[in-house]
């Protein structure tokens, strides 16, 4: 590898690791490559990623070194895929796991044929508030953190479009789910 050239790494990011986390634990390790060092002495070489992961979600984080870092844009504006797992019939303050469920709800009116309905009304383009918990700057810091200070703020809608919402398996009161979208897309 030559770091100091440019390299795009694929990064699985951990749970509960923000993405800012990740990539310090990658520059320190990458900063001690050999690529890094010439004639002896540690040269200073770019390492960014290409869009934020919240704390709680887990996948693809796009690394990239040196002269990569000038496709940073490009990368981000690409397409996104998510996968995951709704629970219905329970909500939390914060919209995933990082708070426990304040209120539950009756579920026995919810079919599968509303379930798949319900996720063809999403296809499309629509405005979408990002959720106070999310990885949104906000005054130079992510809403998650003045969230959880407490924080009473407002976010601003954006454009955004889910090009494809699939419905892959339904176990009652879970449903698993498959989403391609545009970035800055919240899936919650």
């Amino acid at each position: 590898y030559d770091f100091y050239k440019g390299e795009i790494l694929l990064i699985d990011k951990p749970y509960t690791w923000s993405s800012f986390q990740a990539v310090n634990k990658l520059k320190y390790a990458i900063k001690h490559h050999p690529s890094f060092i010439v004639d002896g002495q540690k040269i200073n070489a770019k390492i960014g990623h290409a869009g934020t992961l919240d704390p709680l979600a887990t996948g693809l984080l796009i690394v990239c070194t040196g002269k990569k870092t000038k496709t940073i844009n490009d990368l981000m504006g690409l397409e996104k895929e998510y996968t995951g797992t709704f629970l219905i019939g329970a909500t939390t303050p914060c919209y995933d796991l990082e708070k426990p469920v304040d209120h539950t709800y009756p579920t026995e009116h919810i079919t599968e044929d509303k379930i798949r309905q319900a996720a063809e009304s999403f296809i499309g383009v629509q405005q979408q508030i990002p959720p106070l918990f999310s990885a949104v700057m906000v005054n130079g810091k992510r809403a998650y953190e003045l969230a959880r200070e407490g924080v009473e703020m407002e976010l601003k809608s954006r454009e955004i479009e889910i090009k494809e919402f699939e419905i892959t398996k339904i176990d009652f009161p879970k449903i698993d789910f498959r989403i391609v979208c545009t970035k800055g897309t919240y899936i919650r």
